[in-house]
């Protein structure tokens, strides 16, 4: 007898239950599959309305984000549970976890004001929190870098926003400097002229302005030479790498040398 009234009521359990289960599970899956639908439409919507790139990115997490939540308030209405309750639940378990994830709160902000204020754009190169990348996605609360050694950098944005920033690709032209030193006793004039001819012979270097050369410091071993030219923000690396392969080249064959630190060493010997 006993048996028979644990199998009727896990019956009665399963018959009023059961259904309201089955239309949760169902749901989550439907809206999760069109949630994943929405948010791509939301993202082609962006891009065919040529918003701004980071925008996009931002625009299409945080939708999801939003979608998702609705997905779960609207299961568990179907599961039979009053909404004043649930929603009563659900402020205090956002309250508890706003406190535990204050951190994540933080980066959201910060999210919101890299979108705002824009230090930097998809496509920068910038230096932040110890590294250096191209600047990949901006999403909710992180910032994607790709390194030049195709490493991947997840940034959290509330130190990003709140922190200093260097970025590399804001301005359309960049600085190159460079240090040549050659030996006491080398014809300095002969510096000056190649260094020139060197510079000239480069079309990437700008003109305007124009390059600065100069006789930085008189070093223990070198005098030592400050070179000073603009080009696009493109050209830097490859401008730099060149220069300095140019003029180690160039000065051997005209009779440049470009020393090495020396020493003298004298010794006396002691009379007994």
């Amino acid at each position: 007898m006993e048996e028979y009234f644990k199998a009727e009521f896990l019956i009665g359990l399963v018959a009023t239950y059961g259904p309201k289960l089955l239309g949760a599970i169902a749901v989550l899956v439907v809206g999760l599959y069109i949630t994943g639908i929405l948010t791509k439409l939301v993202k082609r919507a962006l891009e065919k309305s040529e918003t701004d790139v980071a925008l996009q990115t931002f625009i299409g997490s945080m939708i999801n984000v939003i979608l998702k939540i609705m997905v779960y308030i609207t299961a568990f209405s179907v599961l039979g549970l009053p909404m004043t309750t649930f929603i009563a639940i659900l402020s205090a378990s956002f309250l508890a976890i706003g406190l535990a994830l204050s951190g994540t709160l933080q980066n959201f902000a910060g999210g919101v004001m890299i979108l705002l204020f824009k230090p930097f754009n998809i496509g920068h190169f910038i230096q932040a929190q110890g590294h250096m990348g191209t600047v990949k996605e901006i999403q909710v609360f992180n910032t994607i870098l790709h390194t030049p050694d195709n490493k991947v950098i997840i940034i959290p944005n509330g130190g990003l926003a709140t922190s200093s920033m260097t970025n590399f690709s804001m301005m359309p032209t960049r600085r190159v400097d460079w240090t040549f030193g050659i030996a006491y006793g080398d014809d300095v004039d002969k510096a000056y002229e190649v260094l020139n001819r060197l510079i000239e012979a480069d079309e990437r270097i700008l003109k305007d302005p124009a390059p600065f050369i100069a006789v930085k410091e008189l070093g223990d071993s070198s005098v030592d030479f400050v070179v000073r030219a603009w080009v696009n923000s493109g050209d830097f690396w490859g401008v730099f790498f060149k220069m300095n392969e140019q003029v180690y080249r160039t000065f051997d064959k005209e009779g440049l040398s470009i020393p090495f630190p020396q020493r003298d060493v004298h010794l006396y010997q002691q009379k007994s």
